[in-house]
């Protein structure tokens, strides 16, 4: 399992499956998380608005103040392919694949870790976006529940 840190990287699987649901591509080509501050690269044709900006943001947020639970399933590999994009799984992935769900929102394999429950991210925090030659690139970071700092 990678060492993701794992608030982050669930507010990851959230912003990936707000931004397919409301602009309709696929989920980050690239990403590098970071406890502090993350980035995640999409292929778009344009920079965001502040209005879509705000808009996203508070989507997120919304998903992780629903306290969705965060479960992870196994699936052979054959199965796996016919349901999901594997395009981002290392080739020697084993023939049992990790699925992970974030309630009724998010469903997608994956490796890293994950909080049990949306409840821990805390709150999701646009720093900046910019856009080059078809890549959105969205800057992020999270106010985390006093507890879990």
């Amino acid at each position: 399992m990678k060492k993701y840190d794992p608030q982050m990287h669930t507010a990851e699987h959230i912003l990936n499956q707000t931004m397919v649901r409301v602009f309709g591509i696929e989920r980050a080509f690239s990403s590098h998380l970071e406890r502090k501050k993350s980035k995640c690269d999409y292929i778009f044709d344009r920079s965001l608005t502040h209005d879509e900006e705000k808009n996203i943001e508070r989507q997120v947020n919304e998903q992780l103040k629903r306290h969705l639970p965060v479960e992870e399933h196994w699936l052979s590999k054959e199965v796996a392919e016919k349901n999901y994009n594997l395009k981002k799984l290392p080739e020697e992935a084993e023939d049992e694949i990790r699925i992970v769900t974030i309630g009724d929102y998010d469903v997608c394999p994956c490796i890293g870790a994950h909080v049990k429950n949306t409840s821990e991210v805390g709150e999701f925090v646009f720093v900046s976006t910019s856009y080059e030659a078809g890549v959105l690139r969205i800057r992020f970071k999270l106010n985390r529940p006093e507890v879990l700092n």
